[in-house]
C-alpha cells in the first residue's frame, strides 16, 4: 500500500491543503482590523504554551493557571483542556492585549502564531510518520489577506518560529492519545492518576517540586547531561514528565529504572 497523496485524502468541503502553494498575508498596525482577532476567542493552550507564557510573565505555572485560564471539557472527553480566559470587559479582549498590540508577542501561543493558517495532522497515514496539512483561514474581519506579502507554508513556519512549538505540540498529542485510551483504572475524572497527569502537563512548577520531594530522578537511569537539563529547564522537565507518564499510565518503557 502506498502513502495517500493530498488528492487521494478526503478533506471537509471548502478545505484544501495549501501544500506547496503560496498565500498572501500580512498583519501590522496600519490595518484597520489590527487586533480584532484578539477579541472573543476560544484559545486552547497546550503545555508548552503555558511554559512560555508563565516564564514571559515571571509568575509560577500555578499562578498563571489561576489568573488567566480555565479548565474545560475539550476535544478529549477523558482529560480536561486548558482555555485562555478573555478579559471581563465589553470587548472580551485577550488579557495580553495592550494599547500597541500583543504584550507577549515573542511568547504568544501556537494558535496565535499559526494564524492565518490552521494545522491538521494525520497521525494514521498509510505508511510512515504522521503527516501535517495546513489550510488557509478566511475570517471576514481580517484584512491581512489583502496585503501583497506572499508566503509559502515553510516560510511562514520559520518566520513565526513555529517549528519548536509544533515539535512540542506533537509530544503533547502523543500524551493526549494515551489519555483517550482511559488509563485511569476506573478512577474517573479528577482521580489521583488524572491529577498527577494534570500536574505534569499543565503545572510544571508544581511538578518540579514533586520531582524534588520524591527524588523521582533518582529512580531512573538518566545520563548527567539530561539530568542537568531537567533540573534547570522547564521544557526538558516536561519531556521527562511525558516519558514518566507513558511509563506509569501505559507501561511504555520510556525510562529505565535503577536496579
Amino acid at each position: 500500500m502506498t502513502k495517500a497523496t493530498d488528492q487521494e485524502k478526503s478533506f471537509p468541503d471548502g478545505m484544501e491543503p495549501l501544500g506547496g502553494a503560496t498565500f498572501r498575508f500580512a498583519c501590522h498596525p496600519g490595518l484597520d482590523c489590527y487586533t480584532q482577532c484578539c477579541r472573543r476567542q476560544n484559545i486552547f493552550l497546550y503545555p508548552y504554551d503555558i511554559i512560555r507564557l508563565k516564564e514571559r510573565l515571571g509568575i509560577s505555572s500555578e499562578d498563571f493557571l489561576n489568573r488567566h485560564t480555565g479548565a474545560v471539557k475539550g476535544p478529549n472527553p477523558l482529560f480536561p483542556s486548558i482555555m485562555l480566559q478573555m478579559a471581563a470587559n465589553e470587548e472580551q479582549t485577550c488579557p495580553f492585549l495592550g494599547d500597541s498590540g500583543c504584550t507577549v508577542y515573542e511568547d504568544r501561543p501556537s494558535a496565535c502564531r499559526t494564524y492565518p493558517l490552521e494545522r491538521a495532522v494525520d497521525r494514521n497515514p498509510a505508511k510512515g510518520q504522521p503527516r501535517e496539512y495546513y489550510f488557509l483561514t478566511n475570517h471576514p474581519y481580517c484584512h491581512g489577506h489583502g496585503e501583497d506579502k506572499e508566503w509559502t507554508v515553510k516560510e511562514w513556519l520559520r518566520d513565526q518560529q513555529l517549528l519548536q512549538y509544533n515539535m512540542m505540540d506533537e509530544l503533547w498529542a502523543e500524551m493526549d492519545t494515551i489519555f483517550r485510551a482511559n488509563p485511569w483504572h476506573g478512577e474517573g475524572a479528577a482521580g489521583p492518576r488524572q491529577q498527577v497527569a494534570f500536574m505534569v502537563c499543565y503545572n510544571i512548577d508544581r511538578f518540579r517540586q514533586y520531582v524534588a520531594d520524591f527524588k523521582l530522578l533518582d529512580e531512573f537511569r538518566i545520563d548527567k547531561q539530561r539530568r542537568r537539563a531537567i533540573e534547570g529547564d522547564d521544557e526538558s522537565l516536561l519531556r521527562f514528565g511525558y516519558d514518566w507518564l507513558k511509563l506509569i499510565l501505559a507501561n511504555i518503557p520510556t525510562l529505565k529504572q535503577r536496579r
